[in-house]
């Protein structure tokens, strides 16, 4: 078999999977997305998390309240001190999520081909018999025979904790089903979802906009993973809301497609977000089993071309109650950087899950393997291909260094950006060495007091894979004399030779402007 039509680099000796994994600085050119929760919030396992490759926390608002998640976040900030770990700081909303609500936290019994009522009456105790739910229009929008599932943080998967409902009959309010399977729900919260059924209720809900506009504006947060974007006017309303909000303006959103309606209008969701979740655990209700991994593939390779960030989610679940993933799992966590993911993002794995910090080193360490038979010089033609002439200035300064360090055997790429739009224009074209991302803060006022930008390119940076940022000194503009970029250029080097990347007689190659003109160099490191 010709490797052109191959993901991996041919021929895998079969010698080099019996070698034991290589521990390295950079665990993964992967990167890696935890949620903070319960089991996971403290400042020595954040520690133990951040250490263990976790370069972005995400804070899910769908339960926990403003002051939890601000506890959680101050030991963030402590652990990221402690370790000197950059990492960013992901809000994700709960959008129009449709709950069940158990006050009693009493757990439900449900037995299959009995009958359950979902009545919007929010006061009414849940039972086997009756479950309320956080909305009024549900029997508006079912029809019989649709099919709903209801389980605690989504659907594991494992059918005694999610149940699957069939609509029999609609009575005023109320929706009458026949349970089909036998499950017990534990907990106070349950996700209901209904199949490929349009829910009238808007993406960005005000319980989310006021979780923006105090947690939010206080910690700057530098990612919104924006919940059911079913429509790109969802990714503008919110960008709209975020314009009028001082320094998020800068936040990233980032488009969660969790149903058959955002899969519809995808191509146009993607042009307006800054990066896509494929929210598997939804997406694989919504769709049919064997349609799941077509999606995966098709919404990555855009997301690739576009050079917009693409991150996969559950992909270890068995590991919230286990020390190792099953061979199902590891080899889809394989598929999903060998189709070209930037982020893997772990879910209830780290949130409630026993063994956090195991989970993000053995997903890094998967990432890791599968990244050393990525088939670079395929996608890299492909992606030049798919571009096409005549270039971008930008896009053929960066696909030319990606080239370059290829050739000559780099073992890393220096780019100075202050934007961060150059750096990302490298990771694009995948190169197989890590990209040293030196930010260059710029000065900017408001007339009242004078402030720097950067910070946020920096961590912007930290869910876009290869890409590694740091901070340079703010004395050294981006676009600046020899003089200036050289002593700039031998931190980048200093801090390369710290973490180990680059010794003694290596290759580096460098994008820099310098004056108008963008340059690509390339240096061979002395004694």
């Amino acid at each position: 078999m010709h490797s052109t039509h191959l993901l991996l680099e041919e021929p895998i000796r079969m010698a080099t999977i019996l070698e034991p994994s290589k521990p390295s600085f950079f665990p993964a050119m992967t990167k890696i997305v935890g949620t903070l929760g319960p089991k996971s919030r403290s400042v020595e396992a954040i520690s133990a998390c951040l250490k263990a490759g976790m370069s972005v926390a995400r804070f899910d608002f769908s339960w926990g309240d403003v002051d939890y998640h601000q506890e959680t976040l101050e030991n963030l900030k402590a652990a990221i001190k402690g370790t000197k770990k950059l990492c960013a700081v992901m809000l994700d909303t709960v959008g129009p999520e449709l709950q069940v609500m158990n006050k009693s936290e009493k757990a439900i019994s449900l037995e299959a081909d009995a009958s359950v009522v979902l009545t919007p009456d929010q006061e009414k105790e849940a039972s086997s018999e009756l479950l309320p739910i956080n909305f009024s229009g549900l029997s508006k929008a079912v029809k019989p025979g649709d099919t709903i599932f209801i389980g605690q943080y989504l659907f594991t998967g494992s059918e005694t904790t999610s149940v699957w409902l069939e609509v029999s009959e609609l009575k005023g309010d109320d929706v009458v089903c026949t349970i089909k399977n036998t499950a017990t729900l534990a907990g106070s919260l349950f996700t209901l979802h209904v199949c490929q059924v349009h829910i009238d209720l808007p993406t960005l809900t005000e319980a989310d906009k006021n979780a923006i506009t105090t947690w939010g504006v206080r910690n700057k947060v530098d990612f919104l993973s924006l919940s059911y974007t079913r429509h790109a006017e969802d990714v503008r309303e919110a960008r709209e809301f975020l314009s009028k909000l001082g320094d998020l303006n800068q936040t990233q959103i980032f488009a969660k497609i969790e149903s058959v309606e955002g899969l519809t209008h995808f191509d146009e969701i993607l042009q307006e977000a800054d990066g896509i979740i494929l929210s598997r655990g939804n997406l694989g209700i919504d769709l049919p089993p064997e349609k799941v991994f077509l999606f995966q593939k098709a919404a990555v390779y855009k997301c690739n071309m576009a050079g917009k960030p693409a991150v996969v989610t559950r992909v270890v679940d068995s590991m919230t109650d286990n020390l190792r993933p099953t061979r199902a799992e590891a080899t889809d966590v394989a598929n999903a950087i060998l189709d070209g993911s930037d982020a893997i993002l772990l879910g209830a794995e780290t949130l409630r899950g026993l063994y956090p910090v195991e989970t993000i080193s053995t997903v890094g360490r998967i990432c890791y393997e599968a990244e050393k038979v990525f088939n670079q010089d395929l996608y890299f033609k492909k992606t030049v291909k798919y571009v096409g002439e005549p270039m971008t200035h930008l896009e053929s300064i960066a696909s030319s260094a990606v080239r370059a360090a290829i050739k000559v055997k780099a073992s890393i790429i220096i780019c100075f950006t202050s934007s961060g739009r150059a750096a990302r224009l490298i990771a694009k074209y995948r190169p197989t060495m890590p990209v040293l991302s030196v930010v260059i803060p710029r000065l900017k006022t408001n007339q009242l007091r004078w402030s720097f930008t950067g910070a946020f390119e920096a961590r912007q940076s930290l869910i876009v894979r290869g890409l590694f940022p740091m901070l340079a000194d703010p004395r050294h503009p981006a676009e600046s004399t020899n003089a200036s970029n050289e002593s700039v250029l031998k931190v980048a080097l200093d801090h390369g030779k710290a973490s180990g990347l680059i010794k003694s007689h290596d290759r580096v190659v460098v994008c820099q402007k310098v004056g108008d003109a963008s340059v690509v160099k390339i240096i061979e490191l002395e004694d």
